[in-house]
């Protein structure tokens, strides 16, 4: 699975000032993610708000991406939620064409046991004709996926090939690469996790701020495949105060306004989300002019 190595970007869904989905401006930013080097694209993660589409927006988003990227680069998408007989049967009539794996979230708010999670992801794995990405955030779902729960997942599924890492525990990220099968991958879920995690073994990340900053996150994460951490470093270092300021009053409502600032639509988000505060545009707005010198 070398197509989910390296740089790959939670896409936004940009909206309207009607709430209805944006095509245009989310045409421009795939474009963009293209043109500034992104490995791969990620449609309809967290940072999509994919809690607040509908089924149909979704197969519209999905096709719209689909259709844009054209094969240009790997598509994954973003197929999760806490009723796992629905998120089977909307893996079993999803469109597969033109996308490489799944990246589907551990259950949230149901809080399940280590056993319920690997019996969520079996039902997955079983019903899905492509690559299942695990994703463990516990700062959304509440529940923390283990490292034991993860290793035996990659241990008993094959096509279930990966985990987006975003728990900030790197005990854990340590005892899943030590344990692991040869060719199951550690993806980092957080930015600022990237170069260490890549200097652990990890093989990349699936960024949020790569949404504004795609040529600095691909080079990070080419730089660290390399080798080269103390040339990563200084990537990794201008990514961090414009990444806390993406995330201080919700995602995707930070890095939705630094797109606006960068000339891509509006940032117009759904409730329960709201627009971030002026204070904090800001700062935006400074760390932006700080970052184009």
């Amino acid at each position: 699975m070398t197509e989910i190595q390296g740089a790959g970007v939670a896409l936004v869904t940009p909206f309207n000032a009607d709430g209805s989905v944006d095509f245009e401006t989310l045409g421009k930013l795939i474009e963009f993610q293209i043109k500034e080097g992104m490995n791969y694209l990620v449609s309809l993660g967290t940072t999509g708000e994919t809690a607040t589409l509908s089924s149909e927006e979704k197969k519209k988003i999905w096709k719209f991406t689909k259709d844009k990227v054209n094969g240009r680069v790997p598509l994954v998408a973003g197929i999760g939620g806490n009723h796992t007989q629905e998120i089977v049967e909307t893996i079993k009539n999803f469109d597969i064409e033109g996308y490489c794996a799944i990246l589907s979230v551990s259950p949230y708010y149901n809080k399940p046991t280590q056993e319920g999670i690997y019996q969520h992801y079996k039902a997955i794995s079983e019903a899905s004709q492509l690559p299942i990405i695990l994703y463990n955030v516990p700062g959304r779902t509440g529940s923390n996926m283990t490292a034991q729960t993860t290793l035996r997942l990659a241990n008993d599924f094959d096509n279930i090939v990966a985990i987006k890492e975003a728990s900030g525990n790197f005990a854990q990220f340590s005892e899943i690469l030590r344990d692991k099968p040869d060719d199951f991958m550690l993806i980092s879920g957080d930015d600022p996790g990237t170069l260490p995690m890549m200097a652990m073994g990890a093989v990349g990340i699936i960024s949020v701020v790569g949404n504004a900053y795609p040529s600095f996150v691909s080079t990070l994460t080419k730089l660290c495949s390399e080798g080269a951490f103390v040339e990563a470093r200084n990537y990794h270092n201008k990514l961090l105060y414009i990444t806390d300021l993406c995330f201080i009053e919700g995602n995707p409502c930070g890095v939705k306004y630094i797109l606006e600032e960068l000339g891509f639509g509006k940032e117009y988000v759904r409730l329960p989300l709201v627009s971030i505060s002026l204070a904090t545009k800001q700062k935006i707005k400074e760390e932006i002019t700080k970052l184009a010198i």
